[in-house]
């Protein structure tokens, strides 16, 4: 690379940097707790293994993105700023492939689309969510495979150079093209669009050109078709919000494009989940879209002899590579709105180069080649899309920021309201939650996780009949959500049915064994009835599906000193303590044990270490009281006990007091 290109690929990548600070900086949000902080498969060399060999372990069969994830979370953890910087490094690096392959195919101002593709803020959804490393990562490849492809047979020329080491790059576009799909399957549109790329270059398609990529349409399709599969199959794409005729679903690929093109034009407002459309046949309106759609793709095929065959490439690469996200393959996300920024993020190279070129030459016949007014553009251009990005950046600072900017701009996303009323239901901010659960419910009715954080909300405001009533609902609405289940069976546990909600939890448990609250729940049952074998056998269940259920291993040690265990409930808290420093009833029982062992001096520091952080804890007092009196500590003592007799007058017991509670 002579230094001049040098010089612009270290700006690139700077630029890119600067604009994407506020990304960097942000933290995990919506999905990457099953992508990342909460994923059992990053652990160890088993999850690794279970990443690449069972398609059912990880959200979706992406395993280049989880593996990428697995050996940063052994690198830095759950700390998001590796995980960020990783992200914007690979788009900036995207950025630069993109800018080689334009100049090796020809097209004017390269730099200036890469740029614009490096710094468009269409692409922050994609670069600054952790989860969406499936795009940026997916771009990495896809954009190498077109190099190596490039490499193996040059299209741009009248004819194929013959090169003694062509096949290796023909093997090393397969295999970045597996890499790309991979990392997610939408690259699965990577042959079609080599095919426009050599129309557009060579006016023609030959036989020889689709035997060659003969195997990447294979590949393709059979990984996208185990894609399509699997999101109905295992991550829910089935059901009322995805029963739409082939009519509709064409509807929805009209409106589609239109929309994303216009986003690339004019980026504001960028929402994280936009309204979900309307669909109705019957309007008129609605055909134009998919019409108008159809109606450039022939006017520019018509006009191919006089404009050129590049602007229709572009827009059949546009509209090619979005292809799978146009609605007519059920996908998840639909389920909120039919259309996402992410989605677009390869097939937006289209419509940039469309746009920059045709810039390119109105600036060049409106002001000759005047190279100041081109750059002045260029930099105006680059600046304003990039200052853009710099402040979608920082609606992911973190998952409260996002939902609030979201509701902010689409007060109809039935899906903001509910995860921001989780958000402030885990916060014990009870009265907002219920207000944005409330809208949730009538936005969208028959979304169950809704009613059951609205349930959560009233019982946390110890409404437990309207909580109970919601619950029963929520089971009526999904009777295979487990999460509903378990609430039902805790909340019939609260107001005293012991036997419905044993009922309710054991559903749980059949439905999802994995929920560690349920495990949880259904223990402290089984304690509230004396049943303290079964409840040790739960909450042990409980702690060996999520080790830092600190609550979860209080009870647990508690019922193991309710059973003479002293020694199994000693480690609980133990671990209590460790996980929790301050933890004073940890410190207390531990105490308490220790005294029961006759280790006085050591219940006496524990009893001390509570008093240093509880001044005013009774029985953390007298118990040192207690432990210094049998030591011969008599100064210590009487100062024990004058404590506690000035805090507390009448004593209750000449014996240790527990706080086994």
């Amino acid at each position: 690379m002579r230094l001049g290109n040098t010089a612009a690929a270290i700006a690139l990548l700077l630029i890119t940097l600067l604009v994407y600070l506020p990304a960097i900086g942000g933290g995990f949000i919506w999905d990457d707790d099953d992508y990342v902080t909460e994923n059992p498969t990053l652990h160890d060399l088993s999850g690794l293994k279970a990443i690449w060999f069972d398609p059912s372990a990880t959200p979706q069969y992406y395993p280049l993105v989880h593996s990428s994830f697995w050996i940063e979370n052994h690198l830095w953890g759950l700390h998001p700023l590796g995980y960020h910087l990783v992200n914007v490094l690979i788009h900036a690096a995207n950025a630069l492939l993109l800018w080689r392959l334009l100049v090796w195919l020809g097209v004017p101002v390269a730099g200036l689309i890469a740029m614009i593709f490096a710094v468009h803020p269409v692409h922050v959804e994609s670069v600054a969510w952790i989860t969406e490393r499936k795009n940026v990562l997916s771009g990495l490849f896809y954009l190498s495979a077109a190099w190596c492809f490039l490499n193996f047979r040059d299209f741009t020329r009248s004819e194929d150079s013959p090169s003694s080491d062509r096949w290796r790059w023909y093997a090393g576009s397969l295999a970045c093209f597996i890499g790309a799909l991979l990392s997610k399957t939408v690259a699965a549109t990577f042959p079609a669009a080599l095919l426009v790329m050599i129309w557009w270059k060579r006016g023609q398609i030959r036989a020889s050109h689709v035997i060659g990529l003969a195997p990447f349409f294979v590949l393709g399709i059979t990984l996208g078709l185990l894609t399509v599969w699997l999101e109905k199959n295992q991550v829910g794409a089935s059901g009322i919000d995805w029963e739409l005729s082939f009519l509709e679903r064409c509807l929805i690929a009209g409106r589609a494009l239109w929309f994303y093109a216009g986003k690339l034009i004019w980026p504001a407002p960028l929402i994280f989940s936009y309204q979900r459309w309307d669909i109705d046949l019957s309007q008129t309106w609605q055909w134009l879209f998919p019409i108008a759609a159809i109606g450039v793709m022939l006017a520019l095929f018509g006009l191919r002899h006089r404009v050129g065959r590049g602007p229709l490439a572009a827009v059949l690469f546009f509209a090619g590579t979005l292809f799978p996200a146009l609605g007519f393959f059920d996908v998840y996300p639909m389920r909120f709105s039919f259309v996402a920024d992410h989605f677009q993020y390869l097939a937006s190279i289209g419509v940039i180069s469309l746009v920059v070129v045709t810039g390119n030459v109105l600036f060049a016949r409106w002001f000759g080649k005047s190279s100041r007014v081109q750059t002045g553009a260029a930099v105006v251009v680059v600046s304003c899309l990039g200052t853009l990005t710099w402040q979608q950046g920082r609606v992911y600072h973190d998952v409260e920021t996002l939902w609030r900017d979201t509701l902010a701009k689409n007060p109809t996303s039935f899906l903001a309201h509910n995860n921001l009323g989780a958000i402030l239901n885990r916060r014990g901010e009870f009265i907002e939650a219920e207000s944005h659960l409330r809208q949730a419910v009538a936005l969208k009715p028959g979304f169950a996780d809704s009613v059951v954080n609205l349930a959560k909300a009233r019982e946390g405001q110890s409404d437990f009949g309207e909580a109970l009533t919601l619950y029963e609902e929520a089971t009526r609405i999904s009777p295979g959500l487990a999460v509903a289940w378990n609430g039902l069976g805790a909340t019939y546990g609260m107001k005293g049915d012991f036997g419905a909600s044993e009922k309710a939890l054991l559903q749980a448990l059949k439905l999802d064994r994995s929920y560690a609250q349920t495990h949880s729940n259904l223990a402290t049952l089984y304690a509230s009835q004396g049943r303290f074998e079964e409840a040790v056998a739960g909450y042990q269940a409980a702690i060996e599906l999520d080790a830092e259920l600190i609550e979860v291993r209080e009870n647990l040690a508690r019922v193991l000193m309710s059973l003479n265990r002293p020694a199994e409930a000693q480690t609980q808290w133990q671990e209590v303590l460790q996980r929790s420093p301050k933890n004073t009833v940890a410190m207390l029982n531990l105490g308490v044990i220790a005294a029961g062992d006759q280790r006085l001096q050591t219940a006496a520091n524990y009893f001390e270490q509570v008093i240093e952080i509880d001044r005013k804890n009774l029985k953390a007092i007298y118990n040192a009281a207690v432990m210094h009196e049998q030591l011969g500590n008599a100064n210590k003592a009487n100062q024990y006990f004058g404590m506690y007799e000035l805090l507390q007058p009448s004593s209750t017991s000449d014996a240790t007091q527990s706080s086994n509670e």
